[in-house]
């Protein structure tokens, strides 16, 4: 026997505020029933019986696609048949699913059913950020916890979906969405945990840098920025979820003010707000694809417009400069992380929308343009590798790196910047890369402290904001122009 909150049947709804409006009900009956639930059982009650809520689902049916505008990039279904993803955290995501049910009502022009599905809210997941009602439980009564509430279970958030892996079973209803809603709360949590911020500051553009030094430069302009009524940014969130805004209110969110933490997280987010989270997101990932891959993972579920990666890199040819910069086309993915994932043999595309937009902004922060700009930048393949020592390598044989790179046409290696475009074509966000050539190793020039300290002190600030540059510019592009066809695949989920 379970404990179960009420039941709501399946609902018709041809409007995506009343569709919203049901999610919302069912999520926040569920979630109510599993805390209470819990304080009792933390309290040393006798919950009996087993203690189960279930996630909102929305599904849509169709018979034709014939509604559907061929142009579109998503919001509408590959084929005839049944759809259905399950849902959560509708007062985090309830904006991004009101466009989605917009779409396809829109679309297929029929309606949308949601009710009470049957896939279980782990308890973990039905605790607000700042609960931690759990860590009081002695070793005894913690073992008793899976006994009556659900865990967290790996089986029903693997990225198969995302993948293009999955299979529905005969008689199931085909995806509708690339995250069901245990992938999503899954992630959500982590982000808490390797950024030390909440994921409702997390902003829709975000920049990746793999250096502390962008990241001060970040505070110091979006304090600044806060603080200038015509930027359009209203706070600027820290880790620990402190924030500075502009006149008085509620923290971003919703959630009172935070706390310094007793040590920076693992990758530091740090979040420059705008209304409707329109904003910029900066994440310093550190060094190493893992970081890298880590990360995406979980941003992804946030359905952001676009990532940038900004960082450092090594120039693979002697006509750079210390201080040049990279606009990556393509890329070498030496990192291996998403080797199972994303096999070698898929190409990452570049993405023109993001790549004009790169370049215009290095043009406009520069003020050079034409044949002066190709001075400072270049347009070129970026290697990537797992090993951040691969000058010791053998420079000599048919596999030394060197000759791997020349035959690829490589003019940079980092060990970030694949990861990160190659899980935004995965996960369809919109990437792009900007790298500064720090060191070229291959011709004799390599990282030492005062080169180091003078390189940065002359090329962080500019390089920085060439990325905001950048994003301003995305920021003036339709979504769906930049959520566009090129990262959709054959038989696509509707959801962005």
């Amino acid at each position: 026997m379970h404990s179960l909150p009420l039941f709501i049947a399946p609902a018709r709804f041809t409007e995506p505020e009343a569709a919203l409006a049901q999610v919302q009900r069912i999520y926040e009956a569920s979630v109510t029933h599993l805390r209470e639930a819990l304080q009792r059982f933390v309290a040393g009650e006798d919950v009996g019986e087993h203690v189960r809520a279930c996630y909102p689902f929305v599904r849509v049916h169709t018979s034709t696609v014939a509604r559907a505008d061929s142009r579109l990039a998503y919001g509408f279904v590959a084929r005839p048949g049944t759809y259905e993803t399950t849902l959560t955290r509708p007062d985090l995501l309830g904006r991004y699913y009101r466009e989605q049910f917009a779409l396809l009502l829109k679309n297929h022009g029929v309606a949308l059913e949601v009710g009470t599905s049957t896939q279980a809210i782990p308890v973990h997941f039905s605790l607000a950020g700042q609960d931690h009602l759990e860590g009081s439980l002695g070793p005894e009564r913690r073992l008793q916890l899976r006994d009556v509430f659900d865990l967290p279970d790996l089986a029903a958030m693997d990225d198969g979906i995302a993948n293009g892996t999955h299979q529905s079973r005969r008689g199931e209803p085909e995806p509708l969405a690339l995250f069901t809603a245990p992938r999503v709360d899954y992630s959500l949590h982590r982000l808490r945990h390797y950024t030390g911020t909440a994921p409702e500051h997390f902003q829709n553009f975000v920049l990746f840098t793999n250096y502390q030094f962008y990241i001060d430069e970040f505070i110091r302009l979006g304090r600044q920025m806060v603080q200038d009524a015509g930027s359009g940014y209203d706070a600027f969130v820290e880790p620990g979820n402190i924030v500075t805004r502009r006149g008085a209110g509620q923290a971003p969110g919703g959630e009172a003010q935070g706390s310094v933490p007793a040590r920076l997280p693992q990758m530091p987010a740090y979040h420059l707000v705008r209304e409707n989270a329109a904003g910029i997101t900066m994440v310093n990932i550190g060094i190493g694809p893992a970081n890298a891959k880590t990360i995406t993972d979980h941003i992804a579920v946030l359905r952001p417009h676009a990532w940038l990666m900004l960082g450092h890199c090594a120039g693979l040819r002697n006509t750079q400069q210390l201080g040049d910069y990279v606009l990556a086309h393509g890329y070498v993915r030496e990192d291996h992380v998403l080797d199972e994932e994303l096999p070698l043999w898929v190409p990452i595309p570049p993405l023109a929308e993001v790549q004009l937009a790169l370049e215009q902004a290095v043009a406009d922060v520069t003020q050079l343009s034409g044949y002066e700009l190709k001075k400072i930048m270049r347009t070129g393949t970026v290697a990537s590798t797992d090993n951040r020592n691969w000058e010791l390598l053998p420079s000599l044989g048919v596999s030394s790196p060197e000759r791997r790179f020349s035959q690829s046409r490589a003019i940079a290696l980092d060990m970030e910047s694949a990861t990160i475009a190659a899980n935004g074509f995965r996960f369809r966000v919109p990437y792009g890369t900007l790298l500064c050539v720090s060191d070229k190793p291959l011709h004799g020039e390599i990282k030492l402290p005062g080169m180091a300290n003078q390189f940065y002190r002359e090329r962080v600030d500019q390089h920085l904001r060439i990325g905001l540059r950048a994003i301003e510019l995305l920021r003036q592009e339709r979504p769906g122009r930049l959520h566009s066809r090129k990262l959709r695949s054959f038989a696509e989920v509707a959801f962005q």
